[in-house]
């Protein structure tokens, strides 16, 4: 298998360290209900070199390195994985920081009514009236729901933080790449 660009893979979470003596590594996932991490059996980690005499590296510069997933539980608000290749805890903590990806082809099929929040990125955003709200720009979590940041997607700029709950998301249309909220343009 050819490396995918990172423009084709979805980080999913950090490495945060070593589990056990057998080569576990433990991951920070970045969602709450880490599906698609936890039923993955390949993983790409970006790992960037470390740094030498003061010099910033890049993402750009980042190695990628596929791994097969053996295991992978979750264990403590944590993702506990055992990757092929990857037998001690001197290995596993040679992944400390590495960020986890995995291509976006491979993730379940999501449940009726439900999205994964990287497909509402670049959705058109408009409201019960036709109004165009903007794009959706990021999706963060406040531990009660889902916050849509609403605005122009090119400049990052944010104009609307809106509730992502279901009495002001009237619509989503993923074929379409368009949201309807009841939700006014001067809120």
């Amino acid at each position: 298998m050819s490396t995918p660009s990172l423009d084709d893979l979805i980080e999913l979470g950090a490495v945060q360290d070593a589990q056990g003596l057998q080569g576990q590594i433990k991951i920070r996932p970045h969602s709450s209900d880490p599906v698609a991490l936890l039923s993955s059996k390949e993983i790409w980690l970006s790992l960037i070199p470390r740094r030498s005499a003061g010099v910033a590296l890049s993402y750009e510069q980042a190695s990628l390195t596929l791994y097969k997933v053996k295991l992978a539980k979750m264990h403590s608000g944590t993702v506990v994985m055992a990757l092929d290749g990857v037998t001690d805890r001197d290995q596993a903590e040679a992944l400390k920081g590495a960020r986890i990806l995995v291509a976006r082809d491979v993730f379940p099929k999501a449940e009726t009514d439900s999205y994964y929040w990287v497909d509402l990125i670049g959705c058109k955003v408009i409201n019960l009236q036709d109004e165009d709200l903007g794009e959706v720009i990021d999706i963060n979590d406040n531990g009660a729901h889902g916050i849509i940041a609403i605005g122009d997607l090119q400049t990052k700029t944010v104009k609307q933080l809106v509730p992502f709950v279901k009495e002001v998301v009237q619509n989503v249309d993923l074929a379409n790449k368009r949201i309807t909220l009841d939700w006014q343009a001067d809120w």
